[in-house]
C-alpha cells in the first residue's frame, strides 16, 4: 500500500512518454486532510535542483496538499526555463485537483541539465489524476524508479489504530546529505507541523544520512512527510518518532541493497567512540574506501585497510587500541592481527564491519555496499 497505507491519501502512477523506454514515470501523492501539515528535508548539496527550490518555498508554512513527481529528468541545472517548469508541475497539478500551487510539492529525478518534456509533463498529470485511488501507492513507487530495480516501500502502525507509510526512489549518488532519493512518508496521525518537521529530522540523520554507497551526493534528495490526521488520533510523541524512524530505516536498507551494481551489502558499526560525531566520521570513512569495498568484492577480509581508513580521521583513538571484527571474527586486536582471516566467511550478501576505538561510549552505524565491475558499467553508460 506503501503512502496510501494511511487513511486520508490517494495516489497514483502513470506512463508519461517522459522515459524513452516507456515505462512509468509520473505519480501523484495527494493528502485530503483534514489537515495538510507536513515537513521536509532536503539536498545540502550547493546545486540544486529546481523542484528542490520549489518545495522548499511551498513548505515555508507546513502545509502540503499534494506531490507530483517525475522520473526520466532531474530538472537540475536547466536555469531560468526549469525554475518555470517546476512552477508550471505545481500549478497544473493544483489545477486538477483544486488545491493551492504554494501548497503542493514537486520532485523529480533523472538526468542533470536536460529540460523536461513539459508537453509529456502536464498530460502526465492529467493522466496521473483522473487515476488517483487509495490503492495507487504502489505505482506511484513504481513510477519514481530511474535506475532501481525494484520499487521501495515501506509501512508501520501505531498504538490507537494510526499508520506511517512510505515510498523512495535510489540506487546511485548515495551519500549524504540525504542520497540520490526521492521519498514521501505519509501518516493519519494527527501531528502538527513543528513536531512532523523534528521528527522527521531525528529519523533523517540516523537512517538516510547514514547511507552511503559511493560518497556522490545528488542535486535532487528529497524527504517529504506529510500527515492527514485522517485517524483522529494524536500519538504519544516517542511511539510516533518510533514509526517513523521504523519506516526511514526499512526503505534507507533497500535503498543500500538495491546500489547499482552491488553484490554486497555492508554494515559498519562504529563502537567505543568518543562522540557520535567521531563514530560516524570513522564509519563513513571506512565505507567510502575503494580499497576495501574492492576487498570486500572479492570476499577478501582485508582489515589492514580499514585500519588504513580509520587512520585517516581526526576521531579520538589510540592505533594500538584498535579492534576491527569482520562477520564476527576479531581479525584485529590492539592494531595488530587478531584472530585468523580465514575465519571469516564472506560468501553471503551481508557483511558486517564492527570497528571499537575504545575511546568512550558513542556508536554509530554507516550503510555502504561493494565496489564492482557493474556499478563501474552502469555510470559510465547510464542515460535517464
Amino acid at each position: 500500500m506503501s503512502v496510501t497505507a494511511a487513511q486520508g491519501f490517494l495516489a497514483s502512477g502513470v506512463a508519461a512518454g517522459i522515459k524513452e523506454s516507456g515505462d512509468p514515470d509520473l505519480a501523484l501523492v495527494v493528502n485530503r486532510g483534514p489537515s495538510r501539515a507536513a515537513a521536509g528535508v532536503f539536498t545540502s548539496n550547493r546545486v540544486q535542483a529546481a523542484p528542490v527550490r520549489w518545495s522548499r518555498r511551498a513548505l515555508a508554512d507546513g502545509r502540503i496538499s499534494a506531490v507530483v513527481l517525475n522520473s526520466g529528468g532531474a530538472n537540475a541545472c536547466t536555469g531560468q526555463a526549469g525554475a518555470v517548469d517546476a512552477r508550471l508541475m505545481a500549478e497544473r497539478t493544483a489545477r486538477e485537483l483544486g488545491v493551492d500551487p504554494y501548497e503542493t510539492a514537486v520532485c523529480s529525478t533523472g538526468l542533470i541539465g536536460v529540460l523536461l518534456p513539459m508537453d509529456k509533463v502536464t498530460a502526465g498529470i492529467g493522466a496521473a489524476a483522473a487515476r488517483l485511488s487509495p490503492e495507487g501507492g504502489e505505482d506511484a513507487a513504481v513510477a519514481i524508479k530511474t535506475t532501481d530495480s525494484v520499487h521501495k516501500t515501506a509501512v508501520a502502525s501505531g498504538p490507537g489504530g494510526w499508520t506511517v507509510g512510505g515510498m523512495a526512489k535510489g540506487a546511485g549518488m548515495l551519500a549524504p546529505g540525504l542520497a540520490t532519493m526521492l521519498v514521501v512518508l505519509t501518516t493519519d496521525a494527527d501531528v502538527s507541523a513543528p513536531a512532523l518537521d523534528a521528527t522527521l529530522r531525528q529519523a533523517v540523520r540516523t537512517t538516510f544520512d547514514r547511507v552511503d554507497s559511493d560518497g556522490c551526493m545528488s542535486t535532487n534528495d528529497t524527504v517529504l512527510l506529510l500527515a492527514s490526521g485522517a485517524s483522529g488520533v494524536t500519538p504519544d510523541a516517542a511511539d510516533f518518532a518510533g514509526a517513523v524512524h521504523t519506516v526511514c530505516l526499512d526503505l534507507a536498507r533497500q535503498l543500500t541493497a538495491d546500489a547499482e551494481g552491488a553484490s554486497k551489502e555492508i554494515e559498519v558499526e562504529v563502537v567505543g567512540a568518543a562522540s557520535e560525531g567521531d563514530a560516524v566520521t570513522v564509519g563513513r570513512s571506512v565505507a567510502r574506501n575503494n580499497l576495501l569495498k574492492c576487498a570486500l568484492h572479492g570476499e577478501d577480509p582485508n582489515w589492514g585497510r580499514v585500519l588504513s581508513a580509520i587512520g585517516t580521521t581526526d576521531a579520538v583513538f589510540d592505533p594500538d587500541r584498535l579492534d576491527v571484527a569482520i562477520n564476527g571474527v576479531w581479525v584485529c586486536r590492539d592494531g595488530a592481527a587478531g584472530e585468523s582471516r580465514d575465519k571469516v566467511d564472506l560468501s553471503g550478501r551481508r557483511i558486517r564491519i564492527t570497528v571499537d576505538l575504545r575511546s568512550g561510549d558513542a556508536s554509530a552505524v554507516i550503510w555502504t555496499n561493494d565496489l564492482t565491475a557493474e556499478y563501474v558499467h552502469e555510470n559510465s553508460a547510464y542515460s535517464s
